[in-house]
């Protein structure tokens, strides 16, 4: 009896038609047996043009829907065709495939729900600015006082799910910073989350989902997106 896992890496892109390829390539070097399916938010470059040209296959909004909406849909295409394992995965090239297998293999020898690859265990690699960094201590700390568990790196979008969790995002998920919300969301749920060490790398190319103008916005935002999702009564 063959019980192995069908596999997912949901690719959210928004203007990454100079990262996508390599993206891609790097997936198809190092997570081989990982399928892959990027989630087009409506880009205004050639995106989309470069993914039928080389046979990618994706997903195309039809309105942009933010970061959340795009890996929601991921998380429903995984949810709909029989997937058991989701990845998150970005597609501006911060994210290094040679760590899919390896996480994989953490959750399911850890029998974990949701796994956050986090830069800051063994702080190698690509560590964001300081204002950013400050950010996500600031977050680890929240939620570490709401929910007793500590997460390093709360913001990390490189993150796999099991069935459970897939289920539950597919269902719901945060639109505009969903990373800090939706951990919440799976430790209210009983979900068991753990972090494994990865290395970053710094984006190659298109547009970052947070600007240095929006950061303000963005922790009182998923500051009380936080306090409302502990407050949700499941």
């Amino acid at each position: 009896m063959n019980n192995k896992k069908k596999c997912l890496v949901i690719i959210p892109a928004y203007n990454e038609e100079k990262s996508i390829l390599d993206t891609v390539r790097d997936l198809k070097e190092y997570a081989p047996e990982f399928d892959y399916i990027v989630v087009n938010d409506c880009s205004k470059d050639g995106t989309v043009a470069l993914c039928k040209k080389n046979q990618i296959p994706f997903l195309d909004l039809p309105v942009n829907l933010g970061i959340g909406g795009a890996v929601q849909t991921g998380y429903h295409y995984a949810l709909e065709n029989g997937y058991q394992i989701a990845v998150q995965f970005d597609g501006d090239g911060q994210h290094d495939a040679r760590y899919l297998e390896n996480m994989k293999e953490s959750l399911e020898r850890e029998k974990a729900d949701l796994l956050i690859g986090s830069r800051f265990i063994e702080k190698k690699g690509f560590q964001s600015s300081g204002l950013r960094r400050l950010g996500i201590r600031y977050f680890t700390i929240l939620i570490r006082m709401l929910t007793g568990v500590r997460i390093t790196d709360p913001t990390s979008g490189m993150r796999m799910a099991g069935e459970q969790a897939i289920l539950i995002f597919a269902t719901h998920y945060p639109k505009d910073y969903p990373e800090p919300e939706s951990a919440v969301a799976a430790i209210r749920q009983g979900l068991k989350l753990v972090e494994i060490p990865v290395v970053m790398r710094d984006r190659m190319e298109g547009t970052s989902s947070i600007s240095a103008g929006k950061s303000i916005y963005y922790m009182i935002k998923v500051t009380l997106a936080i306090l409302l999702e502990r407050m949700r009564r499941y």
